[in-house]
């Protein structure tokens, strides 16, 4: 990974391959709080740089909460979301770029769905408006949609539906955005609007299934040389400095 989580990812997506969902969400925790301490060397977490970094560690708070949801542990879950709301408050008023702006918006609205508290609703609506407010700062919205910033608030939707597709993805980035590149208010404010229609009923499956799966990383189909123990799957996801089953993210072995 591009910020210094000091391992701790790793060692969620290995608690993620146990279903130790948990310890899961403890070390995405550890990794998001390394990360909006020290996001990358020279990168300070207040001075929001033009590429975003410190939005990962919002991220990996989010996706600690999912992980406390999915282990039904409802109260570090609400602490956590909580807290990555906040976080999230906190840079987006620091945000120079009013489009990164509303981007933490994007991601505090998303806190709140995932936490299960009240007013992601609300907050999605307000995301969308600040991104049709910001077209005008905006010279190239597709390339601002691939920096970290904008990755990390697309990363925890897709994980969760990956999650409910056979390890599939289920959400790519068109689908989070406009048409239009062009018109950067509507192209942007798609990601809001699309969340608010698809992100809580995703949850809500995610907590009802007791599963989630570990983050896509490079993946291989059919391999001769990797057969999952649990499902039986040939598919293989390499990620976490992991060999995972593609299918069911649990440790595949070597044939």
């Amino acid at each position: 990974m591009s910020t210094q989580d000091r391992g701790h990812r790793d060692g969620a997506i290995e608690a993620l391959s146990r279903r130790s969902y948990t310890n899961a969400g403890d070390e995405y925790t550890r990794a998001g709080w390394a990360v909006l301490a020290d996001p990358r060397p020279g990168v300070e977490p207040f001075e929001i740089d033009d590429r975003g970094w410190v939005g990962t560690g919002v991220q990996y708070l989010l996706i600690a909460t999912l992980c406390y949801r999915v282990a039904d542990d409802s109260r570090p879950a609400r602490f956590r979301a909580t807290e990555a709301a906040s976080v999230s408050g906190d840079l987006a008023n620091r945000a120079q770029n009013p489009a990164q702006a509303a981007c933490f918006e994007e991601l505090r609205a998303d806190c709140h769905v995932a936490g299960g508290l009240s007013g992601g609703s609300a907050i999605y609506d307000d995301a969308a408006d600040a991104y049709e407010e910001a077209s005008q700062a905006v010279d190239d919205p597709a390339q601002l949609s691939s920096t970290p910033l904008f990755l990390a608030a697309a990363a925890p939707i897709k994980q969760v539906a990956r999650s409910l597709a056979n390890g599939e993805v289920a959400i790519d980035w068109e689908d989070l955005h406009g048409r239009d590149p062009t018109a950067a208010g509507q192209f942007l404010a798609a990601r809001a609007r699309y969340k608010k229609r698809r992100f809580p009923g995703l949850v809500e499956r995610l907590v009802a299934d007791g599963y989630l799966a570990a983050p896509r990383g490079t993946t291989e189909y059919a391999t001769t040389h990797h057969r999952c123990p649990a499902c039986d799957s040939t598919d293989v996801n390499w990620v976490g400095n992991r060999t995972l089953c593609l299918r069911c993210s649990r440790p595949t072995d070597p044939v």
